[in-house]
């Protein structure tokens, strides 16, 4: 899977789930109606920053905390197509793969990312390139790949359920 957006870089470490989309708001199941919370407690600011075909590049330890779910769903919203990380909280990650929005580790890419640079990811290959600058990261497992390709973990179980019934 290819993917190419523009950097929104946060820098900050150990970003907790808590900061990014706000407890007050976990009420709310419909993706769209999330998208006005999401970095609310950390810098709402960072919102306007997202245009389709974004790829969001953090720290390390991003995402730890509670498993908040909101998280992952309202950056697919705003059209975040991959979280580039120097490092993610396991269930962060989780998340993120089982809802369809792939999560990159790549510290060297992450150092080397500005605002607004043009990133490409190839998740077959492990290849990332910010701007000109080449990075190397691992593959993502084929299953993973395969559970992205299908949107998700829930849309590849129901797909395989089908293949087999």
């Amino acid at each position: 899977m290819i993917l190419e957006g523009s950097a929104v870089v946060i820098r900050e470490d150990n970003v907790d789930t808590d900061v990014l989309y706000p407890g007050a708001y976990l009420n709310l199941a419909d993706p769209e109606q999330m998208k006005p919370y999401l970095f609310e407690g950390l810098d709402p600011t960072l919102r306007d920053q997202l245009r389709g075909e974004t790829i969001l590049v953090v720290g390390e330890n991003f995402g730890t905390g509670s498993s908040r779910e909101h998280v992952p769903h309202a950056m697919l919203a705003w059209g975040v197509r991959c979280v580039l990380g120097k490092s993610f909280a396991r269930i962060f990650f989780r998340n993120c793969i089982n809802l369809g929005l792939p999560a990159i580790v790549c510290p060297d890419a992450v150092a080397a990312a500005e605002p607004g640079a043009v990133i490409r990811i190839d998740t077959d290959a492990g290849a990332v390139t910010v701007g000109a600058a080449p990075f190397r990261a691992a593959p993502l497992p084929p299953f993973m790949r395969d559970m992205l390709a299908s949107g998700g973990l829930v849309d590849w179980a129901r797909r395989r359920l089908a293949q087999a019934g």
